[in-house]
């Protein structure tokens, strides 16, 4: 099913790129999601707080037509590229992919799930705040063209994608300041795309990119204000049971504000098995037993992965949208991304919150005989950061997508297993971090739940 999904795609896009207009007949559909207008947000106080100005009259309304239908007979083919670009996916997809292609540079962290929940809100709460307004005013699209792609079943006014792109521009901008001027130029590059492409009026674009850009600036406030700034006075604790090492990362990540949760010592673990008990020394016995052969050793170098820290699970996301055909369900898609950001963050903050309870020693600093596949960590092991989010991530998308839930939690389960071969966790760690994800994830789709009465 993936293989002809993408088929399908790669022949649109070729199709688009070659100079070929590709059209899609209007076609008479139910509107998409107009109760979404009535979801709760996440930084606005409803999503009709920031609803924009009655949209032009007939009269003006006839000369931004007149306008777009000279763009669109002005078009080459590198404005028709940047139409199959923004058009891939929802409006979530290429914000995420300029994000994550950053944050892969350095190593997973706090601060790049911190990064991708700040991203998915702002994108989310434009995209509610546009539907309200646009269910509001009811604008119809612009006819007498000839769109490049299928006329989508919602009010023009104002444009959701433009209203993304504001609000994830400039959420951007924040996190990679030296690259304002780059998003602010793909948020008007975004917006343009859906003139190009025949979908939306100027004042539809104009009216999404200022929504976006006052969103995208009130996500910034609320990270102003998170507590990710403090600065870690304490000492490292010692003992024969404690974490070795000189500078830990993070060690204040488990007081940050959380999105949804109300304290991260809810999910608290209970405490670690002594270093001199025999289930400890089972746990050591089972690590040293892993046999580094060639499948293994791939598995464990695989989930070490920054792909697999982000990417992997963000990309089951986008997936599944494409297999089902609901890239078109922007709101659902938006609540999914956000959905799963927001609990991915909420479960670190309460999985550093235990490592720095217990602050536990790594197990090839417990037991000689143990070797690292690969550099230790530099923050404690109890409990395990990948088991703790991979099934927070598992249960989000078991939420929305029921038939994967078998593979995508056994993904989980194996990528916490992936530690223990790598010799840098115990079981106890995997087992208190599933136990972890699994409890903020509860909470947190119940929330989800509650805010858009699904």
């Amino acid at each position: 099913m993936k293989r002809i999904c993408l088929t399908l795609l790669g022949i649109f896009l070729g199709a688009m790129l070659s100079g070929c207009i590709v059209t899609v007949p209007a076609t008479e559909q139910p509107p998409i999601e107009p109760d979404a207008a009535k979801w709760q947000t996440w930084v606005l106080s409803s999503s009709d707080a920031l609803r924009p100005s009655t949209p032009p009259d007939a009269e003006a309304t006839a000369a931004e037509l007149a306008e777009l239908q000279q763009m669109m007979a002005e078009m080459d083919a590198e404005t028709r590229t940047s139409v199959a670009y923004w058009n891939a996916g929802t409006p979530n997809y290429r914000w995420i992919e300029l994000a994550i292609e950053r944050y892969s540079k350095g190593p997973p962290s706090p601060m790049v799930s911190r990064g991708l929940a700040l991203l998915n809100v702002a994108i989310y709460d434009a995209v509610i705040a546009s539907w309200d307004a646009k269910y509001t005013y009811n604008r119809p699209r612009p006819g007498g063209v000839t769109a490049l792609i299928e006329m989508p079943a919602s009010p023009s006014y104002p444009s959701e994608h433009a209203a993304a792109a504001g609000a994830a521009s400039t959420v951007l901008a924040y996190l990679f300041p030296d690259e304002a001027d780059f998003f602010i130029a793909q948020a008007d590059a975004a917006g343009q795309s859906r003139l190009y492409a025949g979908v939306h009026y100027t004042s539809d674009v104009a009216a999404g990119l200022d929504m976006g850009r006052n969103i995208g600036e009130m996500v910034i406030a609320r990270a102003n204000s998170d507590g990710s700034d403090a600065v870690w006075t304490g000492e490292i604790p010692t003992g024969p049971d404690k974490w070795v090492g000189e500078n830990p990362v993070f060690p204040l990540a488990g007081t940050w504000k959380p999105w949804i949760i109300n304290s991260p010592d809810d999910y608290l673990p209970a405490p670690p098995p002594a270093i001199d008990s025999e289930q400890m020394q089972a746990e050591l016995d089972e690590i040293k037993a892993f046999k580094r052969i060639l499948p293994e050793s791939m598995s464990a170098w695989v989930w070490h992965s920054f792909d697999r820290a982000y990417p992997w699970w963000y990309g089951q996301i986008s997936t599944n949208l494409f297999e089902h055909q609901q890239t078109d369900n922007i709101p659902q898609a938006a609540l999914m991304y956000a959905t799963l950001a927001v609990t991915y963050q909420d479960t670190i903050i309460s999985c550093f919150n235990g490592k720095y309870t217990y602050w536990l020693i790594r197990p090839s600093h417990l037991d000689s005989e143990i070797t690292a596949l690969f550099p230790v960590p530099p923050h404690p092991s109890y409990p395990s950061a990948h088991s703790c989010a991979s099934m927070a991530s598992a249960m989000v998308i078991s939420h929305f997508f029921p038939e994967d839930a078998e593979m995508i939690q056994s993904a989980a389960h194996a990528a916490g297993t992936s530690r223990l071969i790598g010799g840098i966790h115990y079981a106890s760690d995997r087992e208190s971090g599933e136990i972890l994800g699994r409890a903020v994830a509860e909470t947190v789709l119940e929330h989800v739940g509650e805010m858009t009465g699904q």
